[in-house]
Protein backbone atom coordinates (compact mmCIF):
# COMPACT_ATOMS: atom_id res chain seq x y z
CA UNK A 1 0.00 0.00 0.00
CA UNK A 2 2.89 2.40 0.74
CA UNK A 3 3.88 2.40 -2.93
CA UNK A 4 0.38 2.91 -4.35
CA UNK A 5 -0.33 5.76 -6.74
CA UNK A 6 -3.26 8.14 -6.33
CA UNK A 7 -5.31 6.12 -8.84
CA UNK A 8 -4.62 2.88 -6.98
CA UNK A 9 -5.86 4.50 -3.78
CA UNK A 10 -9.01 5.65 -5.62
CA UNK A 11 -9.63 2.12 -6.93
CA UNK A 12 -9.16 0.79 -3.41
CA UNK A 13 -11.80 3.24 -2.13
CA UNK A 14 -14.27 2.17 -4.83
CA UNK A 15 -13.82 -1.51 -3.91
CA UNK A 16 -14.79 -0.66 -0.32
CA UNK A 17 -17.92 1.30 -1.23
CA UNK A 18 -16.24 4.65 -0.55
CA UNK A 19 -16.39 5.82 -4.17
CA UNK A 20 -17.84 9.22 -3.31
CA UNK A 21 -14.55 10.09 -1.59
CA UNK A 22 -12.60 9.63 -4.84
CA UNK A 23 -12.92 13.24 -6.20
CA UNK A 24 -11.59 14.71 -2.96
CA UNK A 25 -8.71 12.21 -2.75
CA UNK A 26 -7.75 12.99 -6.36
CA UNK A 27 -7.90 16.71 -5.67
CA UNK A 28 -5.66 16.38 -2.61
CA UNK A 29 -3.35 13.87 -4.39
CA UNK A 30 -3.57 11.23 -1.65
CA UNK A 31 -1.16 8.43 -2.55
CA UNK A 32 -0.68 5.20 -0.61
CA UNK A 33 2.04 6.69 1.58
CA UNK A 34 -0.10 9.76 2.26
CA UNK A 35 -3.11 7.56 3.07
CA UNK A 36 -1.20 5.68 5.79
CA UNK A 37 0.06 9.00 7.22
CA UNK A 38 -3.43 10.49 7.67
CA UNK A 39 -4.37 11.45 11.21
CA UNK A 40 -7.85 12.06 12.66
CA UNK A 41 -7.81 15.77 11.82
CA UNK A 42 -6.79 15.17 8.21
CA UNK A 43 -9.54 12.58 7.77
CA UNK A 44 -12.13 15.01 9.14
CA UNK A 45 -11.03 17.59 6.57
CA UNK A 46 -11.09 15.09 3.70
CA UNK A 47 -14.30 13.25 4.58
CA UNK A 48 -17.59 14.91 5.55
CA UNK A 49 -19.68 11.95 6.76
CA UNK A 50 -18.93 10.54 10.20
CA UNK A 51 -19.69 6.99 9.08
CA UNK A 52 -17.19 7.23 6.24
CA UNK A 53 -14.59 8.76 8.58
CA UNK A 54 -14.96 5.81 10.94
CA UNK A 55 -14.77 3.22 8.15
CA UNK A 56 -11.72 4.85 6.54
CA UNK A 57 -9.79 5.15 9.82
CA UNK A 58 -10.69 1.56 10.66
CA UNK A 59 -9.44 0.29 7.27
CA UNK A 60 -6.15 2.14 7.74
CA UNK A 61 -5.72 0.82 11.30
CA UNK A 62 -6.65 -2.68 10.15
CA UNK A 63 -3.97 -2.63 7.46
CA UNK A 64 -1.37 -1.36 9.93
CA UNK A 65 -2.34 -4.03 12.45
CA UNK A 66 -2.16 -6.77 9.83
CA UNK A 67 1.26 -5.56 8.83
CA UNK A 68 2.61 -5.40 12.39
CA UNK A 69 0.87 -8.69 13.25
CA UNK A 70 2.47 -10.42 10.27
CA UNK A 71 5.90 -9.06 11.21
CA UNK A 72 5.36 -10.14 14.83
CA UNK A 73 4.17 -13.61 13.78
CA UNK A 74 7.17 -14.09 11.48
CA UNK A 75 9.52 -13.07 14.29
CA UNK A 76 7.84 -15.47 16.76
CA UNK A 77 8.09 -18.37 14.29
CA UNK A 78 11.74 -17.69 13.57
CA UNK A 79 12.58 -17.35 17.27
CA UNK A 80 10.64 -20.46 18.24
CA UNK A 81 12.23 -22.50 15.46
CA UNK A 82 15.71 -21.45 16.58
CA UNK A 83 15.03 -22.29 20.24
CA UNK A 84 12.89 -25.42 19.81
CA UNK A 85 13.58 -26.91 16.35
CA UNK A 86 12.43 -30.34 17.44
CA UNK A 87 9.10 -29.07 18.81
CA UNK A 88 7.98 -26.57 16.14
CA UNK A 89 7.33 -29.05 13.37
CA UNK A 90 4.47 -31.03 11.82
CA UNK A 91 1.27 -30.90 13.86
CA UNK A 92 2.89 -28.70 16.50
CA UNK A 93 3.69 -26.09 13.84
CA UNK A 94 0.04 -26.14 12.75
CA UNK A 95 -1.10 -25.74 16.37
CA UNK A 96 1.39 -22.90 16.88
CA UNK A 97 -0.02 -21.00 13.91
CA UNK A 98 -3.59 -21.68 15.08
CA UNK A 99 -2.83 -20.17 18.49
CA UNK A 100 -1.19 -17.14 16.92
CA UNK A 101 -4.19 -16.70 14.62
CA UNK A 102 -6.52 -16.80 17.62
CA UNK A 103 -4.48 -14.03 19.29
CA UNK A 104 -4.62 -11.97 16.10
CA UNK A 105 -8.31 -12.59 15.35
CA UNK A 106 -9.13 -8.93 15.04
CA UNK A 107 -6.75 -8.64 12.09
CA UNK A 108 -8.46 -11.37 10.07
CA UNK A 109 -12.00 -11.60 11.39
CA UNK A 110 -14.42 -13.76 9.41
CA UNK A 111 -18.18 -13.39 9.77
CA UNK A 112 -20.06 -16.32 11.35
CA UNK A 113 -22.20 -18.70 9.32
CA UNK A 114 -25.63 -17.08 9.65
CA UNK A 115 -28.83 -19.21 9.86
CA UNK A 116 -30.65 -20.09 6.65
CA UNK A 117 -33.40 -17.45 6.95
CA UNK A 118 -30.85 -14.70 7.60
CA UNK A 119 -28.79 -15.88 4.62
CA UNK A 120 -31.86 -15.68 2.38
CA UNK A 121 -32.59 -12.08 3.35
CA UNK A 122 -28.96 -11.07 2.91
CA UNK A 123 -28.66 -12.89 -0.41
CA UNK A 124 -31.67 -10.97 -1.75
CA UNK A 125 -30.04 -7.72 -0.59
CA UNK A 126 -33.16 -6.78 1.32
CA UNK A 127 -32.94 -4.36 4.23
CA UNK A 128 -33.77 -6.53 7.26
CA UNK A 129 -36.69 -5.68 9.50
CA UNK A 130 -36.33 -5.17 13.25
CA UNK A 131 -36.58 -8.85 14.21
CA UNK A 132 -34.06 -9.86 11.55
CA UNK A 133 -31.65 -7.17 12.72
CA UNK A 134 -31.86 -8.61 16.22
CA UNK A 135 -31.05 -12.07 14.85
CA UNK A 136 -27.98 -10.77 13.01
CA UNK A 137 -26.77 -8.91 16.10
CA UNK A 138 -27.32 -11.99 18.29
CA UNK A 139 -25.11 -14.13 16.06
CA UNK A 140 -22.40 -11.47 15.86
CA UNK A 141 -22.40 -11.11 19.65
CA UNK A 142 -22.18 -14.89 20.16
CA UNK A 143 -19.38 -15.14 17.62
CA UNK A 144 -17.39 -12.31 19.22
CA UNK A 145 -17.79 -13.90 22.65
CA UNK A 146 -16.40 -17.16 21.24
CA UNK A 147 -13.34 -15.40 19.83
CA UNK A 148 -12.89 -13.51 23.09
CA UNK A 149 -12.84 -16.80 24.99
CA UNK A 150 -16.03 -16.03 26.87
CA UNK A 151 -15.34 -12.39 27.67
CA UNK A 152 -18.32 -10.03 27.39
CA UNK A 153 -16.22 -6.87 27.10
CA UNK A 154 -14.93 -6.33 23.54
CA UNK A 155 -12.85 -3.20 23.05
CA UNK A 156 -13.76 -0.44 20.62
CA UNK A 157 -11.37 -1.70 17.93
CA UNK A 158 -12.94 -5.16 18.01
CA UNK A 159 -16.42 -3.67 17.62
CA UNK A 160 -15.16 -1.62 14.68
CA UNK A 161 -13.62 -4.57 12.88
CA UNK A 162 -16.68 -6.82 13.26
CA UNK A 163 -19.09 -4.12 12.04
CA UNK A 164 -16.75 -3.23 9.20
CA UNK A 165 -16.63 -6.90 8.14
CA UNK A 166 -20.43 -7.00 8.12
CA UNK A 167 -20.74 -3.86 5.97
CA UNK A 168 -18.01 -4.96 3.56
CA UNK A 169 -19.76 -8.30 3.02
CA UNK A 170 -23.23 -6.68 2.74
CA UNK A 171 -22.80 -3.03 1.62
CA UNK A 172 -26.58 -2.47 1.38
CA UNK A 173 -26.69 -2.58 5.21
CA UNK A 174 -24.72 0.67 5.33
CA UNK A 175 -27.94 2.71 5.03
CA UNK A 176 -26.66 5.75 3.14
CA UNK A 177 -23.41 5.96 5.04
CA UNK A 178 -24.99 5.89 8.51
CA UNK A 179 -24.99 2.13 9.02
CA UNK A 180 -21.61 1.83 10.72
CA UNK A 181 -22.59 3.77 13.84
CA UNK A 182 -26.06 2.20 13.96
CA UNK A 183 -24.83 -1.42 13.78
CA UNK A 184 -22.00 -0.73 16.22
CA UNK A 185 -24.41 0.79 18.71
CA UNK A 186 -26.81 -2.17 18.34
CA UNK A 187 -23.95 -4.64 18.91
CA UNK A 188 -22.76 -2.79 22.01
CA UNK A 189 -26.32 -2.69 23.35
CA UNK A 190 -26.59 -6.45 22.83
CA UNK A 191 -23.50 -7.06 24.98
CA UNK A 192 -24.94 -4.76 27.66
CA UNK A 193 -28.22 -6.71 27.54
CA UNK A 194 -26.36 -10.01 27.97
CA UNK A 195 -24.27 -8.67 30.87
CA UNK A 196 -27.14 -7.05 32.80
CA UNK A 197 -28.64 -10.17 34.51
CA UNK A 198 -25.28 -11.90 35.14
CA UNK A 199 -24.46 -12.25 38.83
CA UNK A 200 -21.79 -14.95 38.97
CA UNK A 201 -19.09 -13.74 36.57
CA UNK A 202 -16.15 -12.01 38.25
CA UNK A 203 -15.28 -9.78 35.28
CA UNK A 204 -18.90 -8.60 34.94
CA UNK A 205 -19.19 -7.98 38.69
CA UNK A 206 -15.99 -5.94 38.75
CA UNK A 207 -17.23 -3.72 35.95
CA UNK A 208 -20.69 -3.35 37.49
CA UNK A 209 -19.03 -2.29 40.72
CA UNK A 210 -16.69 0.08 38.87
CA UNK A 211 -19.50 1.87 37.01
CA UNK A 212 -22.00 2.07 39.85
CA UNK A 213 -24.52 -0.59 38.76
CA UNK A 214 -24.80 -2.01 42.26
CA UNK A 215 -26.49 1.03 43.78
CA UNK A 216 -30.25 0.87 43.56
CA UNK A 217 -30.40 -2.93 43.17
CA UNK A 218 -32.30 -4.31 46.15
CA UNK A 219 -32.39 -8.02 45.26
CA UNK A 220 -29.43 -10.27 44.56
CA UNK A 221 -28.64 -13.88 45.21
CA UNK A 222 -26.46 -14.50 48.27
CA UNK A 223 -23.76 -15.92 45.99
CA UNK A 224 -23.69 -12.77 43.91
CA UNK A 225 -23.66 -10.57 47.02
CA UNK A 226 -20.76 -12.47 48.51
CA UNK A 227 -18.87 -12.34 45.22
CA UNK A 228 -19.46 -8.61 44.86
CA UNK A 229 -18.39 -7.95 48.46
CA UNK A 230 -15.20 -9.90 47.87
CA UNK A 231 -14.49 -7.81 44.79
CA UNK A 232 -15.22 -4.54 46.58
CA UNK A 233 -13.46 -5.49 49.81
CA UNK A 234 -16.13 -3.71 51.86
CA UNK A 235 -19.49 -4.33 53.57
CA UNK A 236 -22.63 -4.84 51.50
CA UNK A 237 -24.19 -1.45 52.20
CA UNK A 238 -22.08 1.27 50.67
CA UNK A 239 -21.85 4.40 52.88
CA UNK A 240 -23.96 7.23 51.52
CA UNK A 241 -21.10 9.72 51.45
CA UNK A 242 -19.24 7.56 48.95
CA UNK A 243 -21.93 8.15 46.33
CA UNK A 244 -20.94 11.77 45.93
CA UNK A 245 -17.26 10.83 45.87
CA UNK A 246 -17.84 8.21 43.18
CA UNK A 247 -19.77 10.73 41.09
CA UNK A 248 -16.93 13.24 41.49
CA UNK A 249 -14.49 10.62 40.18
CA UNK A 250 -16.61 10.05 37.08
CA UNK A 251 -16.88 13.78 36.40
CA UNK A 252 -13.15 14.27 36.94
CA UNK A 253 -12.37 11.42 34.52
CA UNK A 254 -14.70 12.88 31.87
CA UNK A 255 -12.96 16.26 32.10
CA UNK A 256 -9.52 14.68 31.82
CA UNK A 257 -10.56 12.52 28.89
CA UNK A 258 -12.14 15.46 27.05
CA UNK A 259 -8.79 17.24 26.59
CA UNK A 260 -7.12 14.15 25.10
CA UNK A 261 -6.58 13.75 21.36
CA UNK A 262 -7.37 10.01 21.38
CA UNK A 263 -10.46 9.40 23.52
CA UNK A 264 -11.85 6.17 24.90
CA UNK A 265 -15.38 6.62 23.54
CA UNK A 266 -16.69 3.38 25.00
CA UNK A 267 -15.65 4.48 28.48
CA UNK A 268 -17.09 7.94 27.82
CA UNK A 269 -20.46 6.33 27.00
CA UNK A 270 -20.36 4.32 30.21
CA UNK A 271 -19.55 7.28 32.44
CA UNK A 272 -22.08 9.53 30.74
CA UNK A 273 -24.67 6.82 31.50
CA UNK A 274 -23.67 6.71 35.16
CA UNK A 275 -23.83 10.50 35.55
CA UNK A 276 -27.05 11.16 33.62
CA UNK A 277 -29.20 11.46 36.75
CA UNK A 278 -27.20 14.31 38.27
CA UNK A 279 -26.85 15.95 34.85
CA UNK A 280 -30.59 15.92 34.20
CA UNK A 281 -31.26 17.28 37.69
CA UNK A 282 -28.89 20.20 37.07
CA UNK A 283 -30.67 20.98 33.80
CA UNK A 284 -34.16 20.70 35.31
CA UNK A 285 -33.05 22.96 38.19
CA UNK A 286 -31.97 25.58 35.60
CA UNK A 287 -28.28 25.47 36.48
CA UNK A 288 -26.20 27.87 34.33
CA UNK A 289 -25.24 26.30 31.02
CA UNK A 290 -21.57 27.10 31.61
CA UNK A 291 -21.62 25.07 34.84
CA UNK A 292 -23.24 22.10 33.09
CA UNK A 293 -20.69 22.16 30.26
CA UNK A 294 -17.83 22.61 32.71
CA UNK A 295 -18.80 19.37 34.47
CA UNK A 296 -19.90 17.52 31.33
CA UNK A 297 -17.82 18.89 28.43
CA UNK A 298 -18.69 15.93 26.19
CA UNK A 299 -22.11 17.50 25.61
CA UNK A 300 -20.18 19.74 23.24
CA UNK A 301 -19.55 16.70 21.00
CA UNK A 302 -22.34 16.17 18.43
CA UNK A 303 -22.27 12.39 18.97
CA UNK A 304 -22.87 12.76 22.72
CA UNK A 305 -25.51 15.44 22.16
CA UNK A 306 -27.39 13.06 19.84
CA UNK A 307 -26.88 10.20 22.28
CA UNK A 308 -28.31 12.23 25.17
CA UNK A 309 -31.32 13.09 23.00
CA UNK A 310 -31.85 9.40 22.24
CA UNK A 311 -31.65 8.46 25.94
CA UNK A 312 -34.36 11.04 26.67
CA UNK A 313 -36.68 10.40 23.71
CA UNK A 314 -35.71 6.96 22.30
CA UNK A 315 -35.36 8.63 18.89
CA UNK A 316 -32.28 8.85 16.65
CA UNK A 317 -32.42 12.55 15.77
CA UNK A 318 -29.54 12.40 13.27
CA UNK A 319 -31.02 9.51 11.30
CA UNK A 320 -34.46 11.13 11.24
CA UNK A 321 -32.98 14.45 10.08
CA UNK A 322 -31.28 12.71 7.17
CA UNK A 323 -34.64 11.21 6.17
CA UNK A 324 -36.43 14.56 6.48
CA UNK A 325 -33.97 16.40 4.25
CA UNK A 326 -33.91 13.66 1.64
CA UNK A 327 -37.72 13.61 1.47
CA UNK A 328 -38.48 17.33 1.64
CA UNK A 329 -35.51 19.19 0.10
CA UNK A 330 -36.81 19.31 -3.46
CA UNK A 331 -40.28 20.35 -2.29
CA UNK A 332 -38.91 23.18 -0.16
CA UNK A 333 -36.80 24.54 -3.02
CA UNK A 334 -39.77 24.42 -5.40
CA UNK A 335 -41.96 26.65 -3.24
CA UNK A 336 -42.70 30.09 -4.64
CA UNK A 337 -42.10 31.79 -1.28
CA UNK A 338 -38.34 30.99 -1.40
CA UNK A 339 -37.81 31.61 -5.14
CA UNK A 340 -36.30 35.09 -4.72
CA UNK A 341 -34.65 34.48 -1.36
CA UNK A 342 -30.90 35.37 -1.32
CA UNK A 343 -30.02 31.87 -0.14
CA UNK A 344 -31.88 30.29 -3.08
CA UNK A 345 -30.22 32.72 -5.50
CA UNK A 346 -26.83 31.86 -4.02
CA UNK A 347 -27.67 28.15 -4.42
CA UNK A 348 -28.58 28.50 -8.11
CA UNK A 349 -25.31 30.33 -8.83
CA UNK A 350 -23.24 27.64 -7.14
CA UNK A 351 -25.11 24.75 -8.76
CA UNK A 352 -23.78 25.91 -12.15
CA UNK A 353 -20.19 25.38 -11.00
CA UNK A 354 -20.53 21.67 -10.19
CA UNK A 355 -21.64 18.52 -11.94
CA UNK A 356 -21.03 15.83 -9.29
CA UNK A 357 -24.35 14.42 -8.15
CA UNK A 358 -23.39 14.11 -4.50
CA UNK A 359 -22.20 17.74 -4.31
CA UNK A 360 -25.39 18.99 -5.97
CA UNK A 361 -27.49 16.97 -3.52
CA UNK A 362 -25.47 18.31 -0.58
CA UNK A 363 -25.98 21.92 -1.74
CA UNK A 364 -29.73 21.47 -2.17
CA UNK A 365 -30.09 19.91 1.28
CA UNK A 366 -28.09 22.78 2.78
CA UNK A 367 -30.30 25.37 1.09
CA UNK A 368 -33.49 23.57 2.12
CA UNK A 369 -32.31 23.54 5.74
CA UNK A 370 -31.58 27.27 5.78
CA UNK A 371 -34.81 28.19 3.98
CA UNK A 372 -37.16 26.39 6.37
CA UNK A 373 -37.97 29.51 8.49
CA UNK A 374 -38.85 31.42 5.29
CA UNK A 375 -41.25 28.65 4.29
CA UNK A 376 -43.14 28.92 7.59
CA UNK A 377 -42.90 32.70 7.91
CA UNK A 378 -40.65 32.49 10.97
CA UNK A 379 -37.74 34.67 12.06
CA UNK A 380 -34.68 33.19 10.32
CA UNK A 381 -32.29 35.05 12.66
CA UNK A 382 -33.45 32.74 15.47
CA UNK A 383 -32.66 29.70 13.30
CA UNK A 384 -29.35 30.37 11.51
CA UNK A 385 -26.93 33.26 11.07
CA UNK A 386 -25.59 32.89 7.52
CA UNK A 387 -22.29 34.74 7.07
CA UNK A 388 -23.36 36.94 9.97
CA UNK A 389 -22.71 37.33 13.68
CA UNK A 390 -24.89 35.26 16.00
CA UNK A 391 -27.24 37.47 18.04
CA UNK A 392 -29.84 35.05 19.48
CA UNK A 393 -29.36 33.59 22.98
CA UNK A 394 -31.45 30.49 22.25
CA UNK A 395 -29.90 27.63 20.21
CA UNK A 396 -29.00 28.91 16.75
CA UNK A 397 -26.71 27.85 13.91
CA UNK A 398 -23.77 29.85 12.63
CA UNK A 399 -23.18 29.10 8.95
CA UNK A 400 -20.29 30.39 6.86
CA UNK A 401 -19.88 29.86 3.10
CA UNK A 402 -22.72 27.30 3.00
CA UNK A 403 -22.25 26.33 -0.66
CA UNK A 404 -18.46 26.20 -0.76
CA UNK A 405 -17.61 22.53 -0.31
CA UNK A 406 -14.04 23.38 0.70
CA UNK A 407 -14.63 26.18 3.20
CA UNK A 408 -18.20 25.79 4.52
CA UNK A 409 -18.51 25.87 8.30
CA UNK A 410 -21.38 24.99 10.62
CA UNK A 411 -21.49 25.61 14.36
CA UNK A 412 -24.13 25.46 17.09
CA UNK A 413 -24.37 28.45 19.43
CA UNK A 414 -26.23 28.75 22.74
CA UNK A 415 -26.26 31.99 24.72
CA UNK A 416 -24.03 33.48 22.01
CA UNK A 417 -21.28 30.97 22.87
CA UNK A 418 -20.13 28.28 20.48
CA UNK A 419 -21.18 24.85 21.69
CA UNK A 420 -19.98 22.59 18.88
CA UNK A 421 -18.47 22.53 15.39
CA UNK A 422 -20.57 20.49 12.97
CA UNK A 423 -19.69 18.63 9.78
CA UNK A 424 -22.59 19.52 7.49
CA UNK A 425 -26.15 20.84 7.26
CA UNK A 426 -27.69 17.53 8.33
CA UNK A 427 -25.65 17.34 11.51
CA UNK A 428 -26.27 21.05 12.14
CA UNK A 429 -30.04 20.72 11.82
CA UNK A 430 -30.08 17.62 14.05
CA UNK A 431 -27.93 19.38 16.66
CA UNK A 432 -30.26 22.38 16.70
CA UNK A 433 -33.32 20.20 17.36
CA UNK A 434 -31.44 18.14 19.97
CA UNK A 435 -30.16 21.20 21.85
CA UNK A 436 -33.64 22.46 22.72
CA UNK A 437 -34.47 19.09 24.31
CA UNK A 438 -31.16 18.16 25.92
CA UNK A 439 -30.81 21.54 27.64
CA UNK A 440 -34.58 21.94 28.20
CA UNK A 441 -34.71 25.33 26.47
CA UNK A 442 -38.15 26.79 25.58
CA UNK A 443 -38.63 27.45 21.87
CA UNK A 444 -39.08 31.12 20.84
CA UNK A 445 -42.53 31.74 19.38
CA UNK A 446 -40.98 33.40 16.32
CA UNK A 447 -39.37 30.09 15.29
CA UNK A 448 -41.97 27.70 16.73
CA UNK A 449 -43.62 26.62 13.45
CA UNK A 450 -40.30 25.64 11.89
CA UNK A 451 -39.15 23.54 14.82
CA UNK A 452 -42.62 22.08 15.27
CA UNK A 453 -42.46 20.84 11.66
CA UNK A 454 -39.08 19.20 12.27
CA UNK A 455 -40.00 17.69 15.61
CA UNK A 456 -43.33 16.31 14.44
CA UNK A 457 -41.35 14.30 11.87
CA UNK A 458 -38.53 13.33 14.24
CA UNK A 459 -41.03 12.04 16.84
CA UNK A 460 -43.28 10.48 14.17
CA UNK A 461 -46.46 11.98 15.62
CA UNK A 462 -49.78 10.71 14.30
CA UNK A 463 -50.54 13.88 12.31
CA UNK A 464 -47.17 15.49 11.49
CA UNK A 465 -46.92 19.12 10.46
CA UNK A 466 -46.73 19.70 6.70
CA UNK A 467 -45.20 22.26 4.38
CA UNK A 468 -47.44 25.14 3.28
CA UNK A 469 -49.41 24.34 0.12
CA UNK A 470 -47.35 25.36 -2.95
CA UNK A 471 -48.73 27.82 -5.49
CA UNK A 472 -48.27 25.35 -8.31
CA UNK A 473 -50.14 22.07 -8.36
CA UNK A 474 -48.35 18.77 -8.12
CA UNK A 475 -45.85 20.02 -5.52
CA UNK A 476 -47.58 18.89 -2.35
CA UNK A 477 -45.30 17.69 0.40
CA UNK A 478 -44.96 13.92 0.45
CA UNK A 479 -46.75 11.95 3.11
CA UNK A 480 -44.46 10.85 5.89
CA UNK A 481 -44.89 7.42 7.39
CA UNK A 482 -45.68 7.64 11.08
CA UNK A 483 -46.14 5.12 13.82
CA UNK A 484 -49.36 4.88 15.83
CA UNK A 485 -49.20 5.98 19.42
CA UNK A 486 -45.89 7.82 19.00
CA UNK A 487 -45.04 10.56 21.48
CA UNK A 488 -46.05 14.08 20.67
CA UNK A 489 -43.60 16.93 20.25
CA UNK A 490 -42.12 18.40 23.43
CA UNK A 491 -41.65 21.99 22.27
CA UNK A 492 -42.35 24.73 24.82
CA UNK A 493 -42.77 28.29 23.58
CA UNK A 494 -41.52 31.49 25.15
Amino acid sequence: MESWSVEQVCNWLKQRNLGELVPKFREEEVSGAALLALNDRMVQQLVKKIGHQAVLMDLIKKYQQQKSGLESLTYCCETATQKFPEVISGKNLKSFFARQKMLQWTSSYVLPDFPYDVKCILAEKKCPDHSMRIRIIEFLQADMTKYLKGSLYPNSQQYNIVVNALLQAYPFLDEDGNGFLLWKRALKDRFKYIRRPIEDDEQVLKNKCKFGHRRGQSRKSSFAENKLDAVQGQVKEEPAHLKGSAMDLHIKWLNQEYVKTQRNWEEVDNRMNVTIEIRRKMISDKAPLKDILRLFPFLRCPYQLFREFQLLTHMDVYKKTVEILEIYSENILSLYVVRNNPINIMLQENLKQHTEEDILKYMKMTAASLLLPEVFGDDSSLFAAVNEEVKAVTPVLEVKNPFNVNSCQFALYIEREELAQLDDCTMALAALVAAFHVFDIPCPKRIHRTLNFLESLVFEVRNPATLPTPVKTGLDAPKHTVSDGAPSTHLRSI
